[in-house]
């Protein structure tokens, strides 16, 4: 008896042993970053470690409290007391529109039209005749010296078309409101010198009337057309094969540079459907946020079966509308209440029909969806107020609550309007890095009262109490978001140092707030991003400097280490 009696006791203790090590197995965390230097997202932490489980953060603490609790199978993390924060949200960008520029001619960084010439001679040089060279990013604006025989700044077709004559060549300003189309182009889209500016566009023409090649606005739809017969020929498994080159190549520059979600801004039917697929596939990497974007009578039939919240495990969200009213002020499509300082007989471009906007609003209203209009200039901004304030009243008056409606933008404001983003509760969408990459013409197409007054106000616009959210406008600028932390603290360009009206400037704080929490509350999704909390995604950056102590040069020279989506290393340097 005495020896069943002590055999049971030790069956017993084995069965305990194997439970409590189950439990402790059930209970270790999948990673743990430890010796880490946190920004939760609110404020500096006083913890240095966290734990992952299913793609969420379980908990903060210390570096001892976090080795305590891995297991065999935890995965350690060792940030070397490096900066770790939220991963980056960005907050208005064009994701295909990064991959194709990525893909196609890339003359984002171009100092002068010769230079682009000879990125396109190269390209027709390795390019079959007949088959069209498009790419993206020029601005006259920002060139070193003005093009030869330049009309309003803007080059001529010539040089190009006459080493491009059986290519032709479609290359989109770096704002995406004008572009440049060779000789060959104008004349598969029929243009002539009787061709009709469209409404809310222009083709820019010499002192004789010929199209010199440059198309602003709606204008650029006749170039478009043309390349989209061309694009008809191709087969369909072509284009698609295309179209997932350019989303692998968008999804790798933006995770390599810290961005574990991105807010696309506008994307066609279509696309939503390509975006769909791609998520339900399991074959998005970062987390997407998209605007639907298309005509009215497309928005109106398929925009309710393109509504999709949290989808595929939180990877792809469809749950606003985009729309916009005017263009970009270095094009001088940015539509103000007063004439263009170097433009006094021109006031700038509405784009899209004011009652068309409205309908699109009453659209938004219906489906309980975000609307997020384009404004860049003071009137343009204050026509889309307007629209919010009528259509966000109920029948008694009141203003519907949490709607964060935004505009994308908001740029140039008239100073009468800043305090009407509070009192309207709309979300200003703005982009940091625009304000020092505008900032050689800025003056120049305002004067320096209203650039000074109304140019980019963040802390006006804080200080009224709106609610910031930040990002790149990708294409438009690199989606780097640490070039864009510096130019929100600092206004001052990289290159020169020339400051702009830097009294506008955030405080670091607000910059990291307005790429990460803050954005995450202008798409409705701050439960599950932007802060790392317990029960949050698992969405971090490690960065090699402290983005809340470094010196402003350092900002610049941070390296982003890890990108960490899901609880999954998906970068590390």
């Amino acid at each position: 008896m005495p020896e069943y009696a002590a055999m049971k006791i030790c069956q017993l203790s084995i069965l305990l042993l194997l439970l409590l090590y189950s439990c402790t197995q059930a209970n270790e965390p999948d990673t743990v970053i430890i010796n880490a230097d946190i920004f939760d997202g609110n404020a500096a932490s006083s913890n240095d470690a966290l734990s992952i489980t299913d793609g969420r953060i379980v908990s903060l603490g210390s570096t001892e409290e976090m080795i305590e609790m891995a297991g065999p199978s935890t995965v350690v993390i060792d940030a070397r007391g490096q900066f770790l924060m939220p991963g980056f949200i960005e907050g208005h960008g064009h994701f295909s529109g990064i991959g194709y520029q990525l893909l196609n001619v890339n003359v984002l960084g171009a100092a002068s039209w010769s230079a682009i010439e000879s990125a396109l001679q190269e390209r027709v040089a390795k390019t079959p005749k007949g088959q069209w060279i498009t790419g993206r990013g020029w601005h006259q604006e920002k060139w070193d010296e003005t093009p030869l025989s330049a009309v309003d700044g803007y080059p001529t077709h010539a040089s190009v078309s006459a080493f491009s004559a059986d290519h032709p060549i479609m290359l989109t300003h770096a704002s995406g409101h004008s572009l440049f189309a060779n000789e060959a182009a104008m004349r598969l889209a029929g243009i002539s010198k009787e061709t009709a500016d469209p409404l809310g566009g222009k083709i820019i023409r010499d002192e004789e009337g010929q199209a010199i090649g440059i198309f602003e606005e709606r204008a650029m739809k006749v170039i478009e057309l043309a390349y989209e017969q061309y694009r008809a020929s191709l087969s369909p498994d072509e284009i698609q094969k295309e179209w997932e080159e350019a989303i692998r190549l968008a999804e790798q520059e933006c995770i390599s540079k810290g961005v574990s979600s991105f807010q696309d801004a506008g994307s066609s039917m279509r696309e939503l459907d390509q975006y769909e697929a791609y998520a339900d596939a399991g074959k998005l990497d970062l987390r997407l946020w998209v605007m639907g974007r298309d005509s009215l009578q497309n928005l109106q039939a398929e925009m309710k079966a393109h509504r999709r919240v949290n989808s595929a495990n939180y990877y792809y969200t469809c749950n606003a509308i985009k729309s916009e009213v005017d263009g970009a002020l270095g094009a001088f499509g940015a539509w103000l209440l007063k004439p263009y300082h170097d433009k006094p007989d021109f006031e700038g471009q509405n784009t899209t029909d004011v009652a068309e906007v409205a309908a699109i609003a009453d659209l938004a209203n219906s489906l309980d969806m975000q609307l997020c209009v384009h404004a860049i200039g003071d009137r343009a901004n204050r026509v889309v107020l307007d629209i919010f304030e009528a259509k966000l009243q109920d029948e008694q008056g009141q203003l519907k609550s949490d709607h964060r409606w935004r505009i994308e933008h908001a740029q140039h404001l008239d100073t009468l309007d800043i305090p009407r983003f509070n009192a309207l509760d709309v979300i200003a969408s703005m982009q940091g890095i625009h304000c020092t990459s505008d900032a050689p013409f800025v003056e120049k197409r305002l004067g320096k009262e209203r650039a000074q007054k109304g140019a980019y106000v963040w802390r006006s616009l804080l200080d009224a109490g709106a609610h910031i959210a930040n990002g790149t406008d990708a294409p438009v600028e690199d989606v780097d978001p640490i070039k864009n932390v510096y130019a929100s603290v600092t206004r001052k360009r990289e290159d020169n140092g020339f400051p702009f009206f830097v009294e506008q400037r955030m405080s670091r704080l607000e910059a990291l707030k307005s790429y990460t929490i803050w954005n995450a509350y202008a798409a409705f999704e701050e439960a599950d991003k932007g802060s790392l909390e317990p029960g949050k995604l698992a969405d971090i950056v490690i960065l090699s400097n402290n983005l809340l102590r470094c010196t402003d040069e350092e900002i610049l020279d941070t390296k982003v280490r890890y990108t960490i989506i899901d609880g999954v290393v998906k970068f590390k340097s």
